[in-house]
C-alpha cells in the first residue's frame, strides 16, 4: 500500500473536477484552477502513480440492464483459515459486485445483483451456499439506494 499523499488546494480542486465527471476535459480544470493543461496533466498522473486515483470507469446502472435486486450477504465461515478459499470462489461469481472481510458477525460481507427473487435464490442457495467453508448467511435485499457518491475530497 502506498503512503499517504498530501494533498494542496490545486489537487483538491482538479478532484473535485474529476469526482463529479471524470471526462471534464484537462483544459477546463486548468482555466478554473489558474495554471497550464500540461501542469493539470502532470498532476493527474502524480495522483494515479501515488495511488490516490485508481483511474476512470463508465458506471452501468444495473436495473438498466435487467438487474433489478440488489441484496446485501453476510458470510459466515466454518472457520476464518477458509477465507482465501472461499473469497477465490466468490471472486468467480459475476453477480457479486463487492466483498469485504469484516469485523462483527460476519466474517464476509457481500454485495450482489440479480435479475429476481429466483435468481437471488439461486444464487444463494446453489452458489454461494455451496462453497466448500461457508456455514451459513443472512440475507438483506435493498429497497431503495439513497445514496451512492465518491468520498468528497475537502
Amino acid at each position: 500500500m502506498k503512503t499517504a499523499y498530501q494533498i494542496d488546494d490545486t489537487d483538491k480542486k482538479i478532484l473535485g473536477h474529476l469526482i463529479k465527471n471524470a471526462r471534464t476535459p484537462f483544459l477546463e480544470i486548468a482555466r478554473d484552477c489558474g495554471i497550464s493543461g500540461a501542469a493539470i496533466h502532470q498532476r493527474v498522473k502524480k495522483l494515479e502513480d501515488l495511488g490516490v486515483i485508481t483511474g476512470s470507469k463508465f458506471t452501468v446502472r444495473p436495473a438498466a440492464i435487467g438487474y433489478d435486486i440488489c441484496a446485501s450477504i453476510g458470510v459466515f465461515l466454518e472457520r476464518a483459515s477458509l477465507y482465501d478459499v472461499v473469497v477465490k470462489t466468490i471472486k468467480g461469481i459475476n453477480e457479486v459486485v463487492e466483498c469485504h472481510y469484516t469485523t462483527g458477525q460476519y466474517a464476509i460481507f457481500l454485495k450482489i445483483h440479480c435479475k429476481d427473487n429466483q435468481h437471488l435464490m439461486d444464487i444463494l442457495v446453489n452458489t454461494i451456499q455451496n462453497i466448500e467453508g461457508v456455514s451459513r448467511t443472512e440475507s438483506f435485499i435493498s429497497l431503495e439506494q439513497i445514496i451512492e457518491r465518491e468520498i468528497q475530497v475537502n
